[in-house]
């Protein structure tokens, strides 16, 4: 679509042509349920807009483009840096845009009352254990590895690393990941599996499609971490308890 068209197209019909779009304009001010039936160009004149900028983040977004990186093959403190900036996007970006759209979710419809009132419900109590959850693998999880990963360079204070050594491990780490692996579950059964037809309200569609989304980013973020931080985790640590009790035994 031509940049003309793009501005003289309704917002509902950009949304309904493109569910990212939504995100887009939610980040320029613009909440598509707010303005549904106005044009592209008529909300930037009302929102002080420049609408060739609004035009090309439609185009090409660069909100939460996540880089397509060989992790595998990247030293394991810039693993876990991309993963808290995975963290950053999902804390400061998506959950809050998710949140809204539950939020001013108004069903006005008998078959989404249940929806609604279970999705407003559940929602918030998700991102509050969520926000938890990360917050508390950055400060133990992501802090003992890079400790290890200093330490494997000889960077250690003796009586402090033996103390993490004898605290924690990797493993115990990996297995109670494994619990945190299958969190929407409930607001997947709320939403069907995010069930959609052709007669399902823009609203949740948009809804059910960032929820869907949001849940592909987490599985992919569980991959990276068991598929390849713990591994290599390990693997650091193995080497340290090595290097660590073999200095103490010939001391």
């Amino acid at each position: 679509m031509n940049k003309a068209a793009l501005k003289d197209t309704r917002i509902s019909d950009l949304v309904d042509q493109n569910y990212v779009h939504a995100y887009v304009l939610f980040y320029f001010g613009i909440r598509f349920y707010e303005y549904s039936e106005l044009t592209l160009g008529q909300v930037c004149q009302k929102q002080g807009l420049r609408v060739e900028q609004v035009i090309r983040e439609l185009e090409s977004p660069t909100y939460l483009r996540e880089a397509d990186l060989p992790l595998v093959s990247y030293p394991i403190d810039l693993i876990i840096e991309y993963l808290k900036h995975s963290h950053f996007l999902f804390v400061k970006h998506k959950l809050p845009y998710i949140a809204r759209l539950v939020e001013s979710f108004k069903a006005h419809h008998e078959d989404y009352l249940v929806v609604e009132r279970d999705l407003k419900f559940v929602f918030p109590l998700f991102v509050e254990d969520f926000i938890e959850h990360i917050y508390e693998e950055e400060d133990t999880l992501f802090h003992y590895i890079l400790t290890l990963e200093r330490a494997s360079k000889g960077t250690h204070v003796p009586p402090r690393l033996y103390y993490l050594l004898e605290k924690n491990s990797v493993q115990k780490f990996a297995m109670e990941h494994d619990v945190h692996d299958d969190e929407m579950e409930g607001i997947r059964k709320i939403t069907r599996d995010y069930a959609v037809d052709k007669d399902t309200p823009l609203h949740i569609k948009v809804m059910y499609n960032e929820l869907r989304d949001f849940e592909k980013s987490l599985i992919t973020h569980a991959r990276i971490e068991n598929d390849i931080l713990f591994p290599k985790a390990m693997a650091i640590e193995n080497r340290v308890k090595k290097l660590f009790f073999d200095k103490i035994k010939y001391n």
